[in-house]
């Protein structure tokens, strides 16, 4: 069988869909609100890596779905803060969009649909609880969208994300990201628990009644940025706000 996903055909899923299987993955279908026409593909966005490793015959992983759904992810994400918040700068909808278009979020979405249920796994991932993994979650999630586009086109696929991820951007507090630039670093850097960020003070010139404070941020103790203020609390925010454009 080819491994095209594109190329499946209804045979190709009689011999590869259990009549329980197919089941499974119409309910599914119906809750997402997605009508697939090719069952296979969402089949394949389900099927990590390690079982399709543990297979005789070569059969479809969900590692090109995920790359082809990041990208839709992305754009439909980015249309959607276009079109509905006018008031931010092209550099606020980039904090905005990274605040939550990122694992912690897909991978809360993911629980919520119940996807780790559905995934196929191979045994050691099996045992080791990949069913909760976060990143296997969010990978999933990322699949799924690109199922969707392959199997209905962009505008399901639009849809799709836009239905799963407008309500995390309505209940952000992206207006307060302009101001708390520390806050945001923070929320950006601890989506990573092992990611350790500090401030460190390099400098205090100027005479008593005009102190001028410089603060550089560190990052796993590389420096992001650098800024200066007449307290310390303006001088890390202005080095938050720095480091904001550095850090990826």
């Amino acid at each position: 069988m080819s491994d095209t996903l594109e190329s499946f055909s209804a045979e190709a899923i009689e011999n590869e869909l259990t009549d329980q299987r197919r089941q499974e993955l119409k309910n599914f279908s119906q809750k997402i609100e997605v009508e697939f026409k090719n069952l296979a593909l969402l089949n394949a966005a389900l099927t990590h890596t390690s079982y399709a490793n543990e297979k005789e015959k070569t059969i479809p992983n969900n590692e090109r779905l995920e790359f082809l759904g990041d990208a839709v992810l992305e754009l439909a994400s980015s249309t959607y803060l276009y079109n509905h918040f006018n008031e931010l700068s092209e550099g606020e909808l980039t904090k905005t969009r990274a605040s939550i278009v990122c694992q912690a979020t897909l991978s809360k979405l993911a629980k919520k649909l119940e996807i780790g249920n559905l995934l196929l796994l191979g045994r050691g991932e099996e045992s080791t609880g990949g069913r909760e993994r976060t990143s296997i979650l969010e990978d999933s999630f990322e699949a799924i969208i690109g199922a969707i586009y392959l199997d209905q086109g962009w505008n399901v696929a639009k849809d799709y994300v836009i239905r799963q991820l407008a309500p995390e951007f309505e209940n952000s507090s992206h207006k307060n990201y302009r101001k708390d630039y520390k806050s945001f670093l923070q929320e950006i850097v601890q989506q990573d628990p092992s990611r350790k960020i500090s401030y460190v003070e390099i400098s205090v010139t100027g005479p008593d009644h005009m102190r001028v404070f410089e603060f550089a941020v560190e990052i796993d103790g590389k420096r992001y940025g650098v800024g200066q203020g007449r307290s310390k609390k303006i001088a890390e925010q202005m080095a938050a706000k720095e480091a904001l454009k550095n850090f990826k």
